[in-house]
């Protein structure tokens, strides 16, 4: 956290980047959203080695956000809000572990947050007796993807994610 600007940092998986990202960047108080990678063993992957399955890591958005316009609460609101977290390392037609639902956590008040949203989802019965396979797990590193990757939406329309992948 940056004491003088306020600014923090949560990080989130649910499914394709793409429109995770997109997701986010609607919200006021966020400042900045990065796609990219984490939650995996190799060091600076691809997206094709992403992709492979072969890496651990999940296709994440780190938000860059304003706690004094938009609480970390408010940003798990979209996050539950925006996928199915009862898919185990799918979203729709996406299938394997990098579309993985995770919430990366970057402070004990994040994980407390987290897995008290967690809980209330589950006390909602909004998936029925489905069960919330979404991870929450310490943040580690973050690697950003290609540039043609970040603000895909805004730079190509809102096509589903799997009809236009991209190359790195």
């Amino acid at each position: 956290m940056d004491d003088e600007n306020r600014i923090e940092r949560a990080t989130f998986a649910a499914g394709c980047f793409w429109g995770v990202e997109s997701a986010f960047r609607r919200i006021d108080g966020v400042l900045a959203t990065m796609v990219g990678y984490t939650g995996g063993t190799k060091s600076e992957p691809t997206y094709r080695q992403v992709c492979s399955g072969k890496t651990g890591h999940a296709e994440a958005v780190e938000v860059a956000f304003d706690p004094a316009r938009v609480s970390y609460e408010q940003l798990l609101d979209v996050f539950w809000s925006c996928h199915d977290p009862t898919q185990l390392n799918r979203q729709g037609p996406d299938i394997g572990t990098n579309y993985r639902s995770a919430i990366f956590y970057h402070a004990e008040t994040q994980r407390a947050a987290a897995e008290a949203g967690k809980r209330r989802i589950v006390e909602s019965k909004k998936f029925r007796d489905r069960e919330i396979v979404t991870q929450i797990v310490p943040a580690g590193t973050f690697w950003r993807a290609a540039e043609s990757h970040q603000q895909y939406f805004e730079k190509c329309g809102r096509r589903y994610c799997t009809e236009h992948r991209i190359e790195e």
